[in-house]
């Protein structure tokens, strides 16, 4: 069975897409961003397609090979897709031919499936808005905000989040505890930190974080504008961090 880590690799995913919580803008961003977690060997995405606020998605669906299902709303205030969409999730869960899911969707009704997906030892990862409510982002093992894959053909009018300062990130308090506690956690004797077990241990500790919603493209970029952590890159593809000594 596969791990919870959320690592990247050839591994086969599912890719599911709630047409009705997703602009087709960000279909280029979000596949780029799968692509760093494995092999989007499934790609489906779900909606009533006779409706025209879809129409925008059809270019976009044969530019990336993505299979439309069509799910016609048979009862006003049911949400037919997203039972559509539970239904192939398990289907497809039961073959046993993929390492992870990814669930791109803002809705909270998505929370059992990820928790009984990652029931069955496989990993959930999550993206939507930030809307998306916090129930669903803590099913999933990671969580992506859409806001985050931005690419230069997106027209939505959308900016990437703003690069705080070091000033901002020391008055964040949720983050420093975040940093501190995944040190301690995955800290020698020394009290050095291998960074990519920081970073686990911080996504298994809070799904959605991401260095992206500080402005920094890179966990060790994040943990240096913070100025309160000391990096030892002399292991090569392997740096540590430890918190500097209080003076």
């Amino acid at each position: 069975m596969a791990s919870n880590d959320p690592i990247s690799g050839q591994h086969p995913l599912a890719v599911l897409i709630d047409a009705d919580n997703t602009t087709p803008s960000k279909i280029g961003g979000l596949l780029a961003e799968i692509a760093k977690y494995g092999v989007a060997s499934v790609k489906r995405i779900y909606g009533d397609w006779t409706k025209p606020n879809l129409g925008g998605w059809k270019d976009e669906l044969l530019n990336h090979s993505i299979q439309p299902v069509q799910q016609f709303a048979y009862t006003k205030g049911k949400n037919a897709t997203d039972i559509a969409m539970i239904i192939d999730a398990m289907d497809l869960l039961y073959t046993q031919r993929f390492r992870g899911f990814c669930l791109v969707t803002s809705d909270s009704d998505f929370t059992p499936l990820a928790a009984r997906i990652r029931e069955q030892g496989l990993i959930v990862y999550g993206f939507g808005e930030e809307k998306t409510p916090a129930p669903f982002r803590n099913a999933c093992d990671k969580f992506v905000f859409l806001h985050l894959l931005e690419t230069p053909d997106d027209d939505d009018g959308a900016a990437p989040p703003e690069r705080k300062s070091t000033k901002e990130l020391r008055q964040d308090g949720k983050l420093i505890r975040l940093v501190d506690d995944a040190i301690a956690s995955s800290s020698d004797d020394s009290d050095w930190a291998t960074l990519s077990h920081v970073g686990q241990y911080m996504n298994k500790q809070s799904p959605e974080f991401d260095p992206r919603n500080y402005g920094y493209g890179k966990l060790s970029a994040l943990i240096d504008a913070i100025g309160l952590y000391e990096t030892d890159r002399s292991r090569g593809n392997h740096p540590a961090i430890r918190r500097k000594a209080r003076k």
